[in-house]
């Protein structure tokens, strides 16, 4: 699928693709109009949230499982002033990936892993950026802002 924008497909640089687009997109690949395909598209989206609300698991070959389960409660600290708070339990939706999903992301890894290699081969040999040498900080941030040691 050809990816198409529209203006307001950009925040603060960062690209992201709204529901106005897919439909555009596929509308225009199998030759529906744009009101028949953004009905089908909602459709599909409102089948998946109901079946979410049911707590079923939906399964998409070669796209990923979309999951309902149960957040244990927790507790957590407030930024602002450090203190313990309670937080309760509660359902979260959970997404793994397909096989065919994460190779072609994993695509993207490989395409930028050779334009750093490219890059630093064009730099000269007393070159002072060392930033491709140092260590990955080893606390990483999910999606979620969750932390996670790597």
């Amino acid at each position: 699928m050809q990816r198409t924008y529209n203006a307001e497909s950009s925040v603060l640089g960062i690209e992201f693709v709204t529901k106005k687009d897919i439909v555009k997109t596929i509308s225009e690949e199998v030759g529906l109009t744009q009101q028949q395909t953004k009905k089908i598209v909602q459709k599909t989206f409102d089948a998946i949230i109901d079946s979410l609300v049911k707590e079923e698991r939906i399964e998409l070959r070669n796209f990923g499982v979309f999951e309902v389960k149960l957040r244990a409660a927790r507790k957590a600290r407030n930024p602002r002033t450090g203190k313990q708070v309670s937080v309760p339990a509660k359902y979260v939706v959970t997404f793994k990936p397909g096989k065919v999903m994460e190779s072609r992301v994993a695509e993207l890894t490989a395409g930028i892993v050779e334009n750093l290699l490219s890059e630093s081969e064009l730099d000269s040999p007393g070159s002072t950026d060392d930033s491709l040498n140092k260590p990955a900080n080893p606390t990483t941030h999910d999606a979620f802002g969750d932390r996670s040691v790597g």
